[in-house]
């Protein structure tokens, strides 16, 4: 499962009414692909629809589905959300990750 913080939550709600999404229908889909500077990088978009083979979760009032791949690397992950003056944006807490790179955007395991 996903976890996702009340800040992320505030600011996926934002995102997606500005982007013409229904945050009480519409997904947020969370993704893991090839490449950053540690081997694996996040993925991260909106979606109207599922997919064969997707995992649909909910958390903290947010739907969210994961590709049956990106699953096993994302296993207890938290989406948090910061704005500090380090740098704004989606930031994943996921325990899995044996190594993550400076930005925060890319792991391995």
């Amino acid at each position: 499962m996903i976890k996702v913080s009340e800040q992320a939550k505030k600011k996926v709600i934002e995102l997606m009414n500005d982007d013409g999404y229904n945050p009480d229908t519409d997904y947020i889909r969370v993704g893991v692909k090839s490449g950053g500077c540690s081997g694996l990088s996040y993925d991260l978009k909106f979606d109207k629809e599922q997919i064969e083979g997707d995992k649909v979760f909910e958390d903290n009032g947010v739907k969210i589905i994961v590709d049956k791949k990106s699953f096993l690397y994302l296993i207890g992950t938290t989406l948090e959300y910061s704005g500090g003056l380090n740098g704004t944006g989606f930031v994943f807490n996921n325990p899995n990750a044996n190594r993550t790179c400076g930005c925060g955007e890319s792991f391995s395991l």
